[in-house]
């Protein structure tokens, strides 16, 4: 089974003569490891790829002798090597908005008692940039790197919402072929997040991600087009859709707003 969300090779139905595949999907293979795989073999990258094991073969090979794999002749399989970090930690420690975000999210984890999140769209996810959470909310807490999916949770439907209506379709038409069946419920969920933002500034996800999991988000869109998102939430036995609507989401959107203001004056 392909566990990868890949995004299309092509624009508009047209080959787009200027992509690089095999660069593609060399990328692909480093994005097939998950956090916690420790080794994977070329049978298991292909299922999660979708490559030929032919190809798994060369690019690996490639991956290795670069040194963003490393190869266990005893296992006959790969882990991701030094290369991988490297990029990995100069992307994060040149982020300006985690920098200026990163105080302010510790502050109001604390005095909410919820799980702060900032977060990055990758391909048809939301990946985290920063986090933080109250030293005794054990159950919830993520950490640089951790995915979760863009359309079931309040931060995707956040990315979403602060999109063109043209770019949103994009998505939409990617979720309808990935979800089948299940296109129409995770739809209307979309939709009410695009109510809930304009009416009250914030998307929510009451349940929708993990049963038991509420969370509120806020995008926040600079000036050169990238779009952030913030997150708050957590266990909904300890965070009510009344508290995280009526206490929490004022505070987060002042938040955002500051984090905004601050990032105008860099």
């Amino acid at each position: 089974m392909n566990t990868m969300t890949g995004m299309p090779r092509d624009k508009k139905g047209e080959v787009d003569r200027k992509f690089v595949e095999a660069l593609a999907r060399g990328l692909d293979i480093l994005r097939a490891f998950n956090p916690g795989d420790g080794f994977l073999g070329n049978q298991e990258i292909s299922q999660r790829t979708g490559l030929p094991k032919s190809s798994i073969s060369r690019l690996t090979y490639t991956l290795t002798n670069l040194g963003y794999l490393t190869y266990s002749e005893r296992l006959e399989k790969y882990q991701l090597g030094a290369g991988v970090l490297a990029l990995g930690y100069a992307f994060v420690s040149n982020l300006a908005i985690r920098q200026v975000a990163k105080p302010l999210m510790k502050e109001l984890s604390i005095v909410t008692g919820t799980s702060l999140g900032l977060a990055d769209r990758d391909r048809l996810d939301m990946i985290y940039v920063e986090h933080c959470a109250p030293k005794d909310m054990i159950t919830f807490k993520k950490d640089i790197g951790d995915k979760i999916p863009m359309a079931t949770t309040a931060s995707g439907r956040a990315y979403l919402v602060a999109l063109s209506e043209e770019e949103r379709d994009f998505f939409l038409r990617h979720y309808k072929e990935k979800f089948g069946d299940k296109f129409e419920a995770i739809k209307a969920g979309i939709d009410q997040a695009m109510e809930s933002y304009q009416e009250y500034g914030y998307c929510y996800s009451w349940g929708d991600w993990e049963r038991d999991t509420n969370a509120i988000a806020v995008p926040l869109k600079l000036t050169q087009g990238q779009i952030y998102v913030f997150n708050a939430g957590g266990p909904a036995f300890r965070l009510s859709k009344e508290f995280l609507s009526t206490e929490v989401a004022p505070q987060l959107k002042s938040m955002v707003r500051n984090i905004e203001a601050t990032l105008i004056r860099f």
